[in-house]
């Protein structure tokens, strides 16, 4: 099985850094001359919100297939596997963001509720938005272009009008996340990104509440409210995702994997991985194989 491409963001001028927007219509026409095919999985290092104007059909987010039609949005995270099904094509926009604009978005808005993990969702990824929504949309993005595309583009405009968009789409998506306060909302997001960059050294709960400096009960009451799970939930489905995707990825054997995200005993580690997903590493990279050949 081939490695899974790891793809970077390419900005297409220096006045449009950090964002671009791009038709799906022109990205088809340039298939071809690209150093990956989209239709197979591949791994993106910025975050690629997919808008669908016309059509219908289904994106791979993930190892999982999420349909789409008019109306709806398909976001993918930085670090997340993606494939397009072209057999569909549908008609709508390709926005991608750097993970440095979007910080500086976050940064400005100050919205209590709001933070990337509520839009990019490894278990929904897709909204559909309401009519209403649908032309707030279209006339932000139009909007965007227009500032891009101006000699006088100022970078502020450009992320005033994309902040404007990400908050009409965190409205209309409802999560249990918004009743945080603020506090909590940016401790909530912490806990994820230390689940992001510790997997490999602990998986342990109380552990985690210890680098955020609060109880373990608080932390448990935090990720209920915030997503319906336990802390514990969030970090096994966290090290469940990262062994599919290092499976399909990379060459790694499955021994490897286990010493690299912190499992000292292989038959622990593939014990973990069934009671969870049903299937072992080798029967979840054997499907993978043939789904992808």
């Amino acid at each position: 099985m081939k490695s899974v491409p790891s793809v970077d963001f390419r900005a297409p001028n220096i006045h449009k850094a950090g964002v671009e927007i791009l038709d799906l219509e022109l990205f088809y026409t340039k298939l071809s001359k690209c150093n990956f095919c989209p239709s197979k999985p591949h791994r993106i290092n910025y975050f690629c919100f997919i808008y669908v104007t016309e059509g219908q059909g289904g994106h791979f987010v993930d190892f999982k297939y999420h349909q789409f039609k008019p109306g709806s949005f398909v976001f993918v995270n930085k670090h997340q596997v993606h494939a397009f099904d072209l057999m569909s094509r549908p008609k709508g926009k390709m926005i991608n963001i750097t993970e440095d604009f979007l910080n500086t978005i976050l940064a400005n808005m100050r919205i209590p509720f709001f933070t990337p993990t509520h839009l990019v969702s490894s278990q929904q990824p897709l909204l559909t938005l309401s009519s209403s929504l649908v032309e707030t949309c279209d006339s932000l993005l139009l909007e965007i272009n227009k500032a891009q595309e101006s000699e006088a583009e100022t970078q502020l405009l450009v992320q005033l009008l994309f902040s404007s968009l990400l908050v009409a789409l965190a409205t209309e998506r409802e999560t249990d996340a918004q009743h945080l306060s603020e506090a909590q909302a940016y401790r909530f997001q912490q806990f994820l990104l230390l689940i992001e960059s510790n997997a490999a050294h602990t998986r342990d709960a109380s552990g985690y509440a210890e680098m955020l400096h609060i109880s373990y009960k608080s932390l448990n009451q935090m990720c209920k409210q915030a997503s319906g799970q336990t802390a514990k939930q969030l970090i096994d489905a966290h090290a469940i995702l990262e062994i599919k995707r290092r499976l399909i990825i990379g060459s790694a054997k499955i021994q490897e994997i286990a010493y690299e995200l912190g499992f000292d005993d292989v038959t622990y580690f593939v014990k973990f991985f069934k009671r969870h997903t049903q299937l072992t590493p080798s029967q979840f990279k054997d499907n993978a194989v043939t789904a992808l050949s």
